[in-house]
């Protein structure tokens, strides 16, 4: 009877208590605590455009991939 009698009395000066202050960093309920300058990043930065283009000329594309004269 004695452990819970004990365990009891525990759980009731547990619940008197406030919870423990937890805190890591500056508070932010803290007026004077300091705040890192925001930047500006737009959204499609690095995008690229992938629009539809007109054809390159077939003749150009070909001469240009066609083996050199003199057999090379």
């Amino acid at each position: 009877m004695k452990p819970v009698f004990l365990t009891a009395f525990a759980v009731v000066l547990s619940a008197c208590s406030g919870p423990p202050v937890i805190e890591v960093g500056p508070s932010p309920s803290d007026a004077s605590s300091s705040v890192k300058p925001l930047r500006y990043a737009p959204v499609t930065a690095g995008t690229v455009d992938y629009r539809p283009v007109d054809p390159k000329p077939w003749i150009e594309r070909n001469e240009r991939v066609a083996p050199k004269a003199g057999g090379e």
